[in-house]
């Protein structure tokens, strides 16, 4: 392992711990690195390298090249299961397991770097301790052979980290830096991960309300994506402003967006797209037009298809119950709404929509005479948008709860 090899080659040099710590470590820190206890940061190594006149990558040892390829194919085919397959709970464990006895043998090369990188990220998702130390040699190693997409993956994780805290100011801050350093370091970025960059960017200048600067980098993404002719995530930027219109009451640009976001579905026959125009235009039939009975319709003729995927379900109960409560059905709106769980969302533009779900159940309530239940939940939907930026969505839970109040 690591300490084992850097005490090696301390003793071989007849150097003492002191005298290998020098000015840069503490003794008792070296002792805890070379009994495997602590993981040097890379700055820490490059210096303990230094001091005993050998490379970097001497010290994080030697496995053959035939290991690591088999290791890595096992390791990618893990971490590319998807996140809500209940069959591998426990994903990120497995990937400890299997990576964890390499660690200490990993040079330089492609296949070292991302083991050390996927090893990294299921370490921070388990919460143990020594993840950093590690993505920052990832990164460096990554910087070195310059390949910008997974050092990009690694910067968007890092920010992904606040955000996911909904710490959003953060993680917008935290995204910058990195790409600040990226661009810095790599003459050439691929084209996907430079509109991955773009894109995490939008979405964070969303989150913390800058909506003209999202908007420049969303359009800005676009057209290198159609220069490039890749199309990538365009979808995905023509949801994001579409649900900000929506949000904002921008009806002029949320259906600019969904008429792009109709095109690509069509065109790419892509089953997501098409079904979230059809959840926008039973949005605007209950919101806008009023017409309850035709968006109920809709409702129940996608809840009903075989192709709506699993996450947008939650999305389409809310919209029903919605749609019953103002048909008048309060008993009918009560139980669809209380079988509405919030998927595993984190943006302030997806929460938001969810945050309504205690307003609708405060009004259902208040219909069914039971007053105390609806003033709870009012007060909940208000809580809830607290945090959030200023929007029409919050500004009608503010009203609710008047309403409720009486």
């Amino acid at each position: 392992m690591l300490g084992d090899r850097i005490r090696k080659l301390r003793k071989q040099k007849k150097m003492t711990l002191e005298g290998l710590a020098g000015t840069e470590l503490t003794k008792g820190m070296l002792s805890l690195i070379e009994n495997n206890k602590a993981n040097p940061s890379m700055e820490s190594l490059t210096y303990i390298a230094r001091q005993l006149g050998v490379e970097t990558v001497e010290l994080l040892g030697e496995v053959s090249s035939e290991e690591l390829r088999e290791t890595l194919e096992r390791a990618e085919k893990i971490f590319n299961i998807p996140f809500r397959n209940q069959e591998f709970p426990d994903k990120y464990r497995q990937l400890i397991e299997l990576i964890q006895p390499h660690i200490g043998k990993l040079s330089n090369g492609y296949e070292s770097a991302r083991l050390m990188e996927i090893y990294s990220y299921a370490l921070q998702i388990e919460k143990k301790p020594g993840w950093e130390s590690l993505l920052d040699i990832a990164a460096d190693m990554f910087d070195q052979m310059n390949i910008s997409s997974n050092r990009t993956a690694i910067g968007i994780f890092r920010s992904n980290i606040a955000f996911f805290e909904h710490n959003y100011h953060a993680a917008l801050k935290i995204l910058m830096a990195e790409r600040n350093e990226i661009e810095a370091k790599h003459a050439y970025i691929e084209p996907m991960a430079r509109l991955d960059l773009d894109y995490s960017e939008a979405i964070l200048l969303y989150a913390v309300g800058n909506s003209k600067a999202a908007i420049e980098t969303m359009e800005k993404a676009l057209a290198y994506s159609k220069e490039k002719r890749i199309f990538y995530l365009i979808d995905d930027l023509y949801r994001l402003a579409a649900a900000h219109a929506l949000m904002e009451g921008n009806k002029k640009e949320k259906d600019y967006y969904l008429l792009k976001l109709k095109q690509y579905g069509e065109f790419a026959d892509h089953i997501s797209s098409i079904y979230f125009c059809e959840l926008f235009e039973i949005i605007e039939l209950i919101s806008d037009r009023q017409e309850y009975t035709k968006a109920l319709e809709k409702v129940e003729e996608c809840l009903s298809s075989g192709e709506l995927m699993d996450f947008y379900t939650p999305w389409f109960n809310l919209e029903k119950a919605k749609a019953l409560y103002y048909l008048g059905r309060f008993e009918e709106a009560l139980r669809c709404i209380n079988k509405v769980v919030i998927p595993d969302i984190h943006h302030p533009i997806d929460l938001s929509n969810f945050y309504l779900k205690e307003s609708y159940q405060a009004l259902i309530l208040m219909e069914l005479g039971r007053t105390e239940e609806a003033l709870t939940a009012a007060q909940k939907a208000v809580e809830n948008f607290e945090p959030l930026l200023d929007s029409k969505i919050k500004d009608f839970s503010m009203k609710v709860l008047k309403q409720v109040n009486g």
